[in-house]
């Protein structure tokens, strides 16, 4: 099997929870955000999680998972 060759946006992606949690976020389906993990989270979505969530992009390197949620579903 071939292994695919995930953006590095893939990581923040998995820090927010992975593909359900992002697009649950986002309000969009699930293959749109798969295809964001091959090819990179679009600018103004990305401008929009990181407002909701910097704790995912400032910790790249640290390798952390963060709980992601929408607003007002705490």
């Amino acid at each position: 099997m071939k292994k695919l060759n995930n953006h590095p946006d893939s990581t923040i992606i998995d820090r927010l929870g992975g593909t359900g949690a992002v697009a649950r976020i986002c309000e969009v389906a699930s293959p749109s955000v798969t295809g964001w993990k091959k090819r990179g989270i679009p600018h103004a979505r990305a401008m929009y999680l990181r407002l909701l969530h910097p704790e995912a992009f400032d910790v790249a390197q640290q390798g952390q998972s963060v709980n992601a949620t929408r607003p007002g579903q705490e």
